[in-house]
């Protein structure tokens, strides 16, 4: 008489072990990427307390003012430093385009006042109804 082996019963259990590891890799890629999105030239804001604007519709066009005066801009990711009359022409343009686009100035703490007036102004001639600045909220 032959032994007969026991029939071995079906598991009816899924293994998540595969999914937590992908999605454990897929945190650490978005953690490290996360800082990476947020591109730009490198300026001090200046502290102040006040709202976050919502610009989750458009993807804003951002000039940056250096603590030197100089005038730099976001052109698909890379910043590059150019002219006053530039700019306005780049903002007309994008603003003919895609008028709801947002205007932001991100301007070094260390800049005078009257440079920011005058680029404002200045993008308020090529058509921007408003311009906002950014400004870094305040350390406690």
């Amino acid at each position: 008489m032959k032994h007969k082996k026991p029939k071995r019963k079906l598991v009816a259990e899924i293994n998540v072990v595969p999914y937590i590891d992908v999605t454990l890799v897929l945190l650490v890629v978005f953690m490290i990427t996360a800082p990476l999105l947020m591109q730009g030239v490198k300026v001090e804001l200046p502290d102040a307390n006040s709202a976050p604007m919502d610009t989750k519709d458009q993807e804003p066009f951002i000039v940056s003012i250096k603590a030197d005066g100089s005038y730099w801009i976001d052109v698909k990711g890379n910043n590059k430093t150019e002219t006053l009359a530039v700019i306005k022409d780049r903002v007309s343009k994008v603003l003919r385009q895609k008028p709801a686009t947002p205007i932001l100035v991100w301007g070094d703490s260390a800049v005078d006042y009257g440079s920011v007036v005058n680029l404002m102004s200045e993008l308020q001639l090529a058509g921007a109804p408003s311009v906002g600045l950014v400004t870094e909220p305040p350390r406690k």
